[in-house]
Parts: C-alpha cells; sequence; structure tokens
C-alpha cells in the first residue's frame, strides 16, 4: 500500500545522543558565558543555537530548546513512543 505522506508531512529528527549534548552544551555554555563572556565562547552560543533550531524545525532558541526536550522526553524508555510511520 502506498502512503499518501508528502515531503510536507516528513521531518527529520536529530538523533538522541546528539541532541542531548546539544542541549547539555548550550544550557553549560549558557550558564558561563553569564560571568565570563569571550567572543569564542558566544560565537560558540550562537552556533549551537542555530543548530538545535535546525535540528528542531524551529527559528528561535528557546522554542529549540523546547522541543528537543520534548523530542528527548519521547524517545525515552517509558516516554511517549516516538510517531512513526
Amino acid at each position: 500500500m502506498l502512503s499518501s505522506r508528502t515531503e510536507e508531512d516528513v521531518m527529520l529528527m536529530a538523533h538522541r545522543e546528539t541532541l542531548t549534548g546539544l542541549v547539555a552544551e548550550y544550557e553549560e555554555l549558557s550558564r558561563t558565558a553569564t560571568a565570563h563572556r569571550t567572543p569564542d565562547m558566544l560565537r560558540r552560543l550562537d552556533d549551537i543555537a542555530y543548530i538545535l533550531c535546525v535540528s528542531t524545525g524551529t527559528r528561535d532558541v528557546h522554542a529549540a530548546l523546547l522541543a528537543a526536550r520534548h523530542q528527548l522526553r519521547d524517545a525515552r524508555p517509558g516516554g511517549r513512543s516516538a510517531r512513526v510511520g
């Protein structure tokens, strides 16, 4: 049976470990950048924010973090199962 899904229905999702690492690194850099701002640190924070947005299909880092946490919760054993197919 052929699926009636179109390309618009499909969203790639970041690998769970990758997403976990991005969220952790963003949160750590956010805490550190508040106290010790350096141009390199702020650039890395911007880079991670961009990657999180692309990985979650969002346009704002706060929405990206929310979406990432939601995806990670759903991917955990005992969490809601991820929608497949």
